[in-house]
This record gives structure tokens, C-alpha cells and sequence, in this order.
């Protein structure tokens, strides 16, 4: 089969698209003939070598996928050859075939096309595990989420909007705010030229933010904690700004508040906190509203796999609104 492969960590020009071994199935797996998958952050910084993947995970890129189940390992009930699936992978969605955890499995939602599909499982597990598993999200209050244009930001905004909260959210250019505010954005800042935390305080009359949902991590830590509220829960799922900065213990203590830093990737499939729980609760959950088009997957793109530097880098200049998808076969 093919797959894209790094020749060396570096920009997207190390990407190639090669012939590579099939992948085996073994107990509790499947086989799924990829449809599509989805460039996310993560991958850029796997090949640029500052990621590595979890132990015993393949090194090829891509966190999720969808397409149709062409094998079914031993153990594997409720999944049958011919379904149409997507999946939560820990690698190996940037290829023609990938084996993946029976217990990662999401039936692709009626109503949506298969390659689309791509673009809902890791936004949609990361999204439901840290707002709401975590933080615990509940009506009425008030959620903040950066890059809110981004594939976790326009599902953010969507799923604390449906759950009743005011959303806030933070973006660079005017036509991304305005999209923002069509998902159900209530106050939309441009962090160009826009301070976040006294848009947050004008918004809720000085409270702050009771949750937030930060990708930026250093650069952002310390304005994060002034603009959660009392009881606030900030929660971070990414490095773009950097990986340490200084935190003000004070400010948390006076404000009774709480840092959250977590990973999706390395979560065990199963056992308390893996990946089974979060793909049972985002398929209980999410999937219904998802099937009703209540809920729907943003692409701004879809790219031949062949095509994957191409594909990086847009996502690494943030041309792109939602998820770029990369389409095996071509």
C-alpha cells in the first residue's frame, strides 16, 4: 500500500507519498481501506520531530480517518467487512490502509459523506473530553475558546453553544470572526489587535470566563488566568505559543481556580480515561446531533494524500477555516 512518510524531520517538503508495508490486524482490530483523513497540529509537529508517537504506535502521520472496515481481527464484535466507519487513531491515518482499535471505531453519522467524516473524530473526542468530561461545561456559563476558526475551534464553539454557555472566542481575521459568529459565537475578538481578557470582562460584567479552552499554552498562560472567573477551570491541549511559562499560584488560589493540561494521543485504548470512554460518550452524546446536521463537520479543503506538504503547509500558515482533509487514492 501507500502512505506518506518523513525522510527526516523538517518542513513539509520531507513528506512523500511511498510504497510502505500493509498493516496487520491483530486482536481487537480492524482494517480500515482509508477514505480520507484530516491534517491536525499535531502532525506538523511529529514531522518536524517534535512529537513523538506514543510506544508501539506507527510513525506514519494522521490522527483519524473514515472509511470502509476490510478486515476484522479476532475478538472484534458489533463491526462487520463493508461498514463505513471513522475512526480516533494514535497514527497511520495518512495511508491507503490502516489497523485500528475496534474500541476507536464511530459508525459514519447518516447524512454525512464518507470522506467528510474525517474531519469529525479527533475534534470531536478532544472537544467532549476536555470541555465537558473535564471542565464540565454547564448551561449558562461562560466558555472561551482560542482559534476559534481552527477544526477544534469551530466544533468548540458548536458544542458549548448546543449545551447552552456564551461563547467567547478569539481569531485573525475579520471573515473568520464572522464565521465564528455563525456557529454560534456570541463575542468574537481579533487577537491582532484586541485584548481577549478585557473582552471577556466587558462581556460578562467583570465575572470572567468560568471555562477556558487554550491551544496556545505559553504565550498564553498568564492572560489566561486573569480572564477565568471565580471557580474558573482553564484547560490546555496545545503548544503553539511555547511550552513554559511562569504561573501566578496567587491569582489561581484568590480565584479558587484550576489548570488542566492535557493529551488525547497517548491515552491508552482502554482502562479508565482511554480512548474507549471518550468514543462511547462523544457516540452517545455528539453523534445524535451530528446525524440531525445540528452538529456538523467544517472543511475548508480537501487535497489529494499524494499532496500532503501542500496540505501542511496551509494549515501551518492558518489559510484555512475548520479541517483540511487529505483524500487516499489519489
Amino acid at each position: 500500500m501507500r502512505a506518506v512518510t518523513i525522510s527526516e524531520p523538517g518542513g513539509p517538503d520531507v513528506l512523500a507519498w511511498t510504497e510502505v508495508p500493509d498493516p496487520v490486524c491483530g486482536p481487537g482490530e480492524v482494517i480500515v481501506d482509508v477514505a480520507a483523513t484530516a491534517v491536525n497540529r499535531a502532525d506538523i509537529l511529529q514531522r518536524e520531530g517534535n512529537y513523538m508517537p506514543p510506544p508501539g504506535a506507527t510513525e506514519i502521520l494522521g490522527l483519524e480517518c473514515s472509511g470502509i472496515i476490510s478486515e476484522v481481527g479476532k475478538g472484534v464484535t458489533g463491526w462487520q467487512v463493508g461498514d463505513e466507519v471513522c475512526a480516533l487513531l494514535a497514527g497511520g491515518g495518512y495511508a491507503e490502509r490502516v489497523a485500528v482499535p475496534a474500541v476507536q471505531l464511530l459508525p459514519k453519522p447518516s447524512g454525512v459523506e464518507l470522506a467528510t467524516a474525517a474531519a469529525l473524530p479527533e475534534v470531536t473526542c478532544t472537544v467532549w473530553s476536555n470541555v465537558f468530561q473535564l471542565a464540565r461545561l454547564q448551561r449558562g456559563e461562560t466558555f472561551l475558546v482560542h482559534g476559534g476558526s481552527s477544526g477544534i475551534g469551530t466544533m468548540a464553539i458548536q458544542l458549548a453553544a448546543r449545551a447552552g454557555a456564551r461563547v467567547l472566542t478569539t481569531a485573525g481575521t475579520a471573515a473568520k470572526l464572522d464565521v465564528c459568529r455563525e456557529l454560534g459565537a456570541d463575542t468574537a475578538v481579533n487577537y491582532r489587535d484586541e485584548d481577549f481578557v478585557e473582552r471577556v470582562r466587558e462581556a460578562t460584567d467583570g465575572r470572567g470566563a468560568d471555562v477556558v479552552l487554550d491551544n496556545m499554552g505559553a504565550k498564553y498562560l498568564a492572560r489566561n488566568v486573569d480572564a477565568l472567573a471565580v471557580g474558573g477551570r482553564l484547560v490546555i491541549i496545545g503548544m503553539q505559543g511555547g511550552m513554559k511559562a511562569e504561573l501566578h499560584i496567587g491569582k489561581l488560589l484568590a480565584k479558587r481556580a484550576s489548570v488542566h493540561a492535557t493529551a488525547l494521543r497517548s491515552r491508552p485504548a482502554t482502562g479508565p480515561g482511554g480512548k474507549e470512554e471518550i468514543v462511547a460518550a462523544v457516540r452517545h452524546d455528539v453523534w445524535p446531533d451530528v446525524e440531525r446536521g445540528l452538529i456538523r463537520p467544517i472543511v475548508d479543503r480537501r487535497l489529494p494524500m499524494s499532496r500532503a506538504a501542500e496540505a501542511h503547509r496551509v494549515v501551518e500558515a492558518s489559510e484555512h477555516v475548520g479541517k483540511v482533509l487529505l483524500l487516499a487514492g489519489q
